[in-house]
């Protein structure tokens, strides 16, 4: 059932919640892969009803970012919900979450503003007021679903940790799941923005998850020292690549490791042309 409105969202959650079913959310901005479809299938699995959100959220895109060209399929997208068991496709206008005179302004709107120890690092550092905007919809799409699950991939590790921070500050009723990052065969993290990938790209941004790899089976080789584990990339990086960051950070609050062990998580972001890639990977798992 394919919804425009938050009306039409809050009419069946009443009846839903009447009727004592469970309720699962899986927040998209859309061009759904087989990274989404493991999120919907586990909220299929564990909840009586299942929401997806595909909204392209223009406040958490910073200045000179991709909005504009940020794949949209939302045809393609609500058949693969279909198929998958989805009760509700979501697919709000910005107007419709934000009102005749949205503006991506904090002058203007009201935020949800994320501790900064958490999103001055990482994507936060170079993406200012990114978060924020992850956290402003992320709460308003709990606060129209009302769910009693919310499903995010830790492919965006930072961004799960960050809105697992906000639901417990901020008492919000529900349960986040974590899913896991869902890869292609070569090893490549699934992501709305490989769509931007040539061919020679494509092969070129196996770097992040080859350095990521290696990493971990010099941690499971007893390496610990975070500049000997760091200088693991130098063996994967070409002038194709632009390093943006390969950090160690815990992974409960995200503070930089001196030295790795089982609370560490291996965040990598870098650039292909224009084409920014992240990924991560915890050395425990």
């Amino acid at each position: 059932m394919l919804v425009y409105t938050i009306a039409e969202v809050r009419q069946k959650v009443r009846e839903w919640k009447k009727a004592g079913l469970t309720i699962g959310l899986v927040p998209t901005m859309g061009a759904l892969h087989d990274g989404h479809k493991s999120l919907i299938t586990k909220s299929v699995s564990k909840c009586d009803k299942t929401i997806v959100s595909v909204f392209v959220n223009p406040i958490q895109f910073c200045a000179g970012e991709d909005l504009d060209k940020y794949p949209r399929t939302l045809n393609a997208d609500n058949e693969l919900c279909e198929q998958n068991g989805v009760d509700i496709v979501f697919a709000p206008s910005a107007k419709e979450m934000y009102g005749d005179d949205y503006t991506i302004s904090h002058d203007y709107l009201t935020y949800v503003i994320p501790p900064s120890s958490y999103v001055n690092k990482l994507c936060g550092k170079s993406r200012i007021g990114h978060f924020d905007g992850v956290c402003t919809v992320v709460n308003k799409l709990f606060n129209i679903a009302e769910p009693d699950y919310a499903f995010f991939g830790e492919k965006d590790r930072q961004q799960l940790i960050v809105l697992q921070k906000m639901v417990k500050d901020l008492n919000i009723p529900l349960q986040i799941i974590p899913c896991p990052t869902v890869r292609e065969e070569s090893g490549l993290a699934l992501s709305s923005r490989n769509k931007y990938l040539s061919a020679e790209d494509k092969e070129n941004a196996l770097a992040l998850s080859k350095i990521l790899f290696h990493i971990k089976d010099c941690y499971n080789n007893g390496v610990t020292d975070i500049k000997s584990l760091s200088a693991v990339a130098d063996i994967y990086l070409n002038e194709s690549h632009a390093l943006e960051y390969l950090d160690f950070r815990d992974s409960d609050d995200l503070t930089e490791k001196q030295v790795a062990d089982n609370k560490t998580i291996v965040f990598i972001a870098l650039k292909i042309g224009d084409v920014r890639l992240i990924d991560n990977l915890a050395l425990k798992d």
